[in-house]
């Protein structure tokens, strides 16, 4: 052992051991015939390789990522009116003032986006409410609760049930790791 040590110094030994570290874990990937995991040891992400993905879960990746990058705009658009209008209105004193100023950015942010949301599909839709909840913290449900009511709130929830839509829907990055992932690479951040 002596005689190897001196033959080879600390230096080659190490790059003889990061070589066969990294012929073994090529191997093992390799070896995996369908899905398989890559991690990317400089930012430690869980990237999924495509190379064992079907043509049907190719599609619905597609169709996810065309509308995350269409929604994106509008949730981060989102995120920044309501944080304008909760710093205006912790200036405001009064009630009738308070929903004097809400009714007021409503009816412009109506005059701005409704002809674009309403061209909108409902995967869209829900997409953007995930987004949503993902830039501001807050679920469509509590920020319609808290700007318009719970009447005007549930009023929403029923109508929008009927095409699938849930205010209360939440972005978990968990189980939606792809929206996540699409954010990343298509650097919509």
């Amino acid at each position: 052992m002596d005689t190897f040590l001196k033959k080879y110094n600390h230096s080659s030994i190490t790059k003889i051991l990061g070589f066969c570290v990294l012929f073994f874990s090529f191997s093992l990937v390799s070896a995996q015939s369908k899905d398989t995991i890559f991690v990317d040891y400089e930012r430690l992400d869980a990237i999924e390789l495509s190379s064992g993905i079907d043509e049907e879960r190719r599609k619905q990746y597609m169709i996810l990522k065309r509308r995350v990058i269409k929604t994106m705009p509008y949730a981060k658009m989102a995120a920044f009116k309501i944080r304008a209008m909760e710093d205006e209105l912790a200036t405001i004193k009064g009630r009738r003032a308070r929903n004097k100023y809400i009714r007021k950015c409503e009816k412009g942010l109506k005059a701005m986006y409704t002809a674009q949301l309403k061209k909108m599909t409902i995967g869209e839709g829900q997409v953007l409410m995930k987004l949503i909840h993902r830039e501001t913290g807050k679920t469509t449900w509590e920020i319609m609760k808290d700007y318009s009511g719970n009447a005007e709130a549930f009023f929403w929830q029923t109508f929008g049930s009927f095409w699938g839509h849930n205010l209360k829907r939440e972005f978990d990055p968990v189980v939606d790791y792809q929206i996540e992932h699409i954010i990343q690479v298509e650097k919509l951040e």
